[in-house]
């Protein structure tokens, strides 16, 4: 006996082949364990069978959102409403306006846009605004019938105005900037 442990231990496991039978039955046990303790596997099927249906992300009322465009979007206004560039160029006078507080500027601001970009204006102070007026005329660029984007060019760069309509009512929802 002892000599059959001798062997083993100045011979088998010092060789390449030793070692890495010993890895492979250490290797071997911890699998083991793991699914000893994890218990029993789940019976649904994976990734491999696939959902049941396409999953979306996307309204499929709001128009196509491809690359290649077959018909030109045309945003859709309620009878009455402005439309999209006069809701932009009303909000981009009233943010151009230096000459008021900031609760009058954002007041100003509140009817053109939406409750989440009022809230993220919260406490602007409109000194901050780095341009003093419209220099251009205004281009909209529609994406597709309830979204638009409206660039206003002004004295230090362009205002970009993301417009989205509720209910046909055209609403300012993001403001960019690109300085010249």
């Amino acid at each position: 006996m002892r000599r059959a442990l001798e062997y083993l231990v100045t011979r088998i496991l010092r060789s390449r082949l030793g070692l890495a039978l010993g890895l492979a039955v250490v290797i071997i046990g911890i699998v083991g364990a793991a699914r000893l303790v994890a218990g029993p596997g789940d019976d649904r099927p994976g990734l491999v069978g696939g959902t049941p249906g396409p999953i979306s992300i996307t309204d499929p009322a709001a128009g196509d959102d491809g690359l290649i465009a077959t018909e030109e979007p045309s945003p859709r206004t309620s009878p009455g409403a402005p439309e999209p560039a006069e809701v932009a160029r009303s909000f981009a006078t009233a943010w151009l306006d230096h000459d008021v507080t900031a609760q009058e500027w954002q007041e100003g601001l509140r009817p053109l846009a939406t409750d989440d970009l009022v809230e993220q204006l919260t406490g602007v102070d409109p000194v901050t605004v780095p341009a003093d007026r419209i220099t251009g005329e205004l281009v909209v660029v529609p994406h597709n019938d309830s979204l638009v984007e409206v660039v206003v060019p002004v004295d230090s760069g362009e205002l970009r105005l993301g417009l989205v309509a509720a209910e046909g009512r055209w609403r300012v929802d993001t403001v960019d900037w690109q300085r010249r």
